[in-house]
């Protein structure tokens, strides 16, 4: 379980050093945009599109960041509510529902990044699947993410991590 929980760490960690170099790159793309287009009057033909292809990878990955912390919106006030072994099996019983959708956002996400595979953006020229990559690469960790929690839950050692 450690080892696990170690590995789900390491892997929030890398993503959230991800997301700071996507957030840092579309704030200073932005940024650019506007001195241009305000102060030089020119305005960038591939900025808008390249900050919407970095918002479509922060929001995908940012995703797994707030699974993986418990900071996603829920409602409980049904669960608060629940004797502690009901809690349980309701816990195990939404993790392996959301096991369930994050995989689906992976098989999805693959089936129609190959769709799109030959089809590439039309200002900056890159294929349209490494943005659609977002999808399954994001429910890859989600997954793995829930697998953990559902240990977790299972061995009775979930907890705020």
């Amino acid at each position: 379980m450690n080892r696990l929980e170690a590995i789900s760490r390491a892997v929030d960690r890398w993503v959230v050093r991800l997301l700071f170099l996507l957030g840092i790159s579309m704030t200073v793309i932005v940024a650019l945009q506007v001195f241009c287009r305000y102060g030089l009057n020119r305005s960038l033909f591939w900025s808008e599109e390249l900050a919407r292809y970095l918002m479509v990878w922060l929001t995908f990955l940012g995703a797994t960041t707030a699974y993986r912390r418990r900071m996603h919106p829920g409602v409980d006030v049904l669960t608060a509510r629940m004797p502690p072994g009901l809690r349980r099996g309701f816990g195990l019983l939404v993790h392996l529902i959301s096991m369930a959708f994050f995989s689906a956002m992976v098989v999805y996400g693959v089936e129609f990044a190959h769709f799109v595979r030959l089809q590439i953006s039309p200002a900056l020229g890159l294929p349209k699947w490494i943005v659609l990559g977002a999808i399954p690469v994001a429910g890859t960790v989600l997954v793995f993410h829930a697998l953990v929690r559902l240990a977790q839950e299972a061995s009775g050692s979930a907890g705020d991590h």
